[in-house]
């Protein structure tokens, strides 16, 4: 679907130059690891606050695509400035803008997605989509791999480089994505649908505590390439290194949210948690450059089991008339998640070493897989 192609150039830009950024920020503009936490986190709460009102926005309207396009246009705008950065205070108020512009379309774009698909088939649909976004995410690197490589460039040059695919997904998104007519709310949308936060129900925000808990130890992935340096892995390499985790998420994502439609999404998130656990534990005690490269490719499971799925759970548990405004938390509780859970990682990192911080994340990935068993399962999937 157009939507997907649109993710999937816009991941091209994106993954040019993110696997590249803390490297560029550490060894060009001297920032310390725990800085690079403070701009993704914050990076990522400033978009999540945006998904929230941009979704009840897209609710409230009944209009998605405007958003979207907003969005996506802003994003596109500002990341190639990075080329041009000389300070690590630039790059922050850069990725807030880029994560500005995310923060305005997520929401209204997932909705979208929830409204196009068939219930019996969600899992499936949004899983596709974020293989979709992973598939641009193994091309991206690919291809700043080869400009650092073959063509010789500067990360200043790659990061400009950037700015093409992100035209092109620009183009598609205006021409060929088109906004779902939704029908006029059913009696049970109007009974589910009580003033106040109530209306998404006791189950919604269950689900959104535990989401919120696991977030906590979730940091940047940031922090994952910084470790495959600790171990070895040359600079260079680094786009190769994300071009495989993300290759394992494409390669698994379709699958993984169908499995979802077939199992329930429960046991996917429990069952993803636990590896994202296994493969933190993992790379607090990896002691080689091989190590890094087998745990980046098992990581992708994880995302495989989790990223279509918690989605898909999302718009089980909501009717269709509140899908934006539920998006919108749920994007939240995550963004706000992330600039503590970089924080706090960054910290114990420049502290007591990388291996404690790994510790962190397993530990808090266990706590959160076991209170994801106590959230209700029965869900309002029959409002399609």
């Amino acid at each position: 679907m157009a939507i997907s192609g649109v993710s999937f150039f816009t991941d091209i830009s994106t993954e040019m130059i993110y696997p590249l950024l803390p490297l560029f920020l550490s060894t060009v503009l001297g920032a310390s690891a725990s800085f690079i936490g403070v701009i993704e986190g914050a990076a990522e709460s400033t978009a999540a606050l945006l998904k929230l009102a941009s979704g009840w926005w897209s609710d409230k309207t009944k209009k998605r695509k405007p958003l979207v396009v907003l969005g996506y246009g802003i994003a596109s705008f500002v990341r190639p400035f990075t080329a041009i950065a000389q300070t690590a205070t630039q790059v922050l108020a850069i990725r807030l803008a880029d994560r500005v512009g995310k923060g305005i379309r997520s929401s209204a774009r997932d909705a979208l997605l929830a409204d196009s698909a068939e219930p019996s088939m969600r899992g499936k649909a949004f899983g596709f989509h974020a293989s979709a976004d992973n598939a641009g995410a193994v091309l991206g690197p690919l291809a700043a791999f080869a400009l650092l490589r073959w063509g010789h460039l500067t990360l200043r040059q790659v990061f400009g480089w950037a700015a093409v695919p992100a035209i092109v997904a620009f183009f598609v998104l205006i021409v060929a994505v088109k906004d779902v007519e939704r029908p006029a709310e059913s009696p049970a949308d109007m009974t589910i649908t009580d003033d106040g936060n109530a209306r998404l129900g006791g189950k919604f925000w269950s689900y959104l505590t535990v989401v919120l808990l696991f977030t906590l130890g979730n940091s940047t992935d940031a922090f994952l390439l910084l470790r495959a340096n600790q171990l070895g892995v040359a600079v260079a390499f680094a786009p190769i290194l994300w071009a495989l985790l993300n290759l394992s998420k494409t390669a698994l994502g379709t699958w993984g949210g169908s499995l979802s439609d077939r199992l329930g999404r429960k046991p996917l998130i429990i069952s993803g948690w636990l590896v994202y656990a296994a493969v933190y534990f993992a790379f607090g005690r990896a002691t080689a450059a091989w190590h890094a490269w087998v745990l980046f490719a098992a990581y992708g499971l994880f995302y495989a089991m989790t990223e279509g799925t918690e989605k898909a759970f999302v718009a089980d548990l909501v009717p269709r008339t509140r899908r934006g405004a539920a998006f919108g938390w749920y994007n939240l509780a995550i963004g706000l998640g992330a600039l503590p859970a970089s924080l706090i990682f960054g910290y114990i990192w420049d502290r007591a070493g990388s291996p404690a911080a790994f510790m962190f994340g397993a530990g808090l990935a266990l706590v959160a897989a076991v209170g994801m068993t106590l959230v209700p399962s029965k869900t309002h999937a029959q409002h399609a």
